[in-house]
């Protein structure tokens, strides 16, 4: 029997596992693949029965298409489908309940892409996967209802850019393929071309073959003399692309000129408590660095930091302090966990209120990491309260910030996107 990591490189060259080898190796970083069989699905769009079986399904169809059509998809790009096409619909059996439509009880399973990806964050770092891979199924899991939606929707161009960056636009589309192909539903050619529709959209958008979208995207509009000045320009071009505030990036030229001379950096901190996130900051303070936080501002209230109490309070103080920051053109740190969208928006539609640079710090780490460095520190959280965050968090999106950092073990560096120009530590 060879070990995890042994059978995960496998799946780099030509093993094609079944559902049930699949389990053996990775029920204990996903338990909830345990209960796809016992988890129903609706009898007219998923007639082959149960989510474990049409996961087998999809198994075997995507292998068919790798050995086929898909045959150039090798090494980590293989790994990372297979890996994605076992865990697409690792939610549903917690979303999956009954509904009425036109007049029928319909079985569904609402966001579950949405929830799956979240589920599958944290257990993904405990594998011994590269974190380009880690990264490419978080995007197929999270957004593999998009293909259809978009051509059903028929999307603009910035939605399929959106795509783009948040999931790998060509792996999606043989996932969703083999995932069409593991279905026994009566319409099954219909979706089949509405599939087509979605690749002829993506090659015609010049968004299929670009593995470096953003680099795509701002190569024509290398125009500032200082790369401070530059890298706004590059953030705003693709980030008000995706918002449908400009057409072309060269609109974003004229849009930040003044802006871009001097302009607010928010770092907005993404992390589970333990994660390193103030570390990071003691590391890496800038002398004009205004950092708020949250367990800070507690202790200023009430002396005690973890004191829950008056929580609005606490956040009209931060809030309060964060626009006089940028009103000022100060670079801030949002020192808290950040763990829901909502929140997160508030702060990120503040600061692009004001012109600033947001900059998402995602700190993304194994939970086994997580409870150790917890514990270690000096205001450590419940074990509860710990799970509790790894339950219910939700995971950034390309779109929310202008340049994303993905921190690692020992403050290691994983991931800089959205032309973040890292020399080692913070532009």
């Amino acid at each position: 029997m060879i070990t995890q990591t042994e059978w995960l490189e496998s799946l780099t060259q030509n093993n094609t596992p079944d559902f049930a080898e699949c389990l053996h190796y990775l029920s204990s970083a996903f338990p909830l693949l345990t209960q796809l069989e016992s988890t129903i699905q609706d009898p007219e769009w998923h007639a082959e029965g149960n989510v474990a079986r049409h996961t087998e399904a999809v198994l075997n169809e995507l292998y068919q298409l790798l050995k086929n059509d898909a045959v150039h998809i090798t090494g980590r790009e293989r790994q990372a489908l297979i890996l994605a096409a076992l865990l697409h619909d690792i939610a549903k059996p917690l979303t999956t309940r009954t509904r009425e439509i036109d007049g029928n009880i319909r079985i569904t399973s609402p966001r579950h892409e949405t929830e799956g990806r979240n589920l599958i964050a944290i257990p993904l770092m405990s594998l011994n996967l590269d974190y380009s891979v880690v990264t490419r199924i978080m995007g197929l899991v999270g957004y593999h209802n998009w293909p259809k939606l978009l051509v059903i929707k028929n999307a603009e161009y910035r939605k399929y850019l959106q795509l783009a960056l948040n999931a790998d636009i060509q792996l999606l589309y043989w996932l969703e393929l083999a995932d069409m192909l593991g279905r026994n539903c009566p319409d099954k050619q219909k979706q089949l071309a509405i599939l087509a529709e979605y690749r002829m959209f993506a090659e015609e958008y010049q968004l299929w073959k670009y593995s470096d979208i953003e680099a795509f995207l701002c190569k024509d509009i290398q125009v500032k003399a200082t790369v401070y000045q530059q890298r706004y320009v590059n953030g705003y071009a693709v980030n008000e692309l995706i918002r449908g505030d400009i057409s072309l990036p060269s609109e974003a030229i004229a849009r930040t000129y003044e802006h871009c001379q001097k302009y607010s950096r928010l770092y907005l901190l993404f992390g589970i408590s333990g994660s390193g996130k103030s570390e990071w900051i003691k590391q890496h303070k800038q002398n004009n660095w205004h950092v708020i936080s949250l367990d800070k501002i507690r202790e200023e209230l009430h002396g005690d930091r973890s004191n829950q109490k008056n929580r609005g309070q606490v956040l009209q103080i931060a809030r309060t302090r964060l626009k006089a920051a940028l009103a000022t053109k100060h670079d801030i740190v949002w020192d808290a966990t950040n763990l829901r969208n909502d929140y997160r928006n508030q702060l990120t539609t503040l600061g692009r209120n004001y012109g600033a640079l947001i900059i998402l710090v995602i700190f993304h780490l194994d939970e086994t990491t997580l409870q150790r460095q917890n514990l270690a520190r000096p205001y450590s959280v419940p074990t509860h309260v710990l799970q509790r965050q790894i339950e219910t968090i939700q995971w950034p999106t390309a779109e929310e910030a202008h340049q994303q950092l993905v921190i690692g073990k020992n403050g290691e560096i994983l991931l800089y996107s959205n032309n973040f120009d890292c020399d080692g530590a913070v532009p």
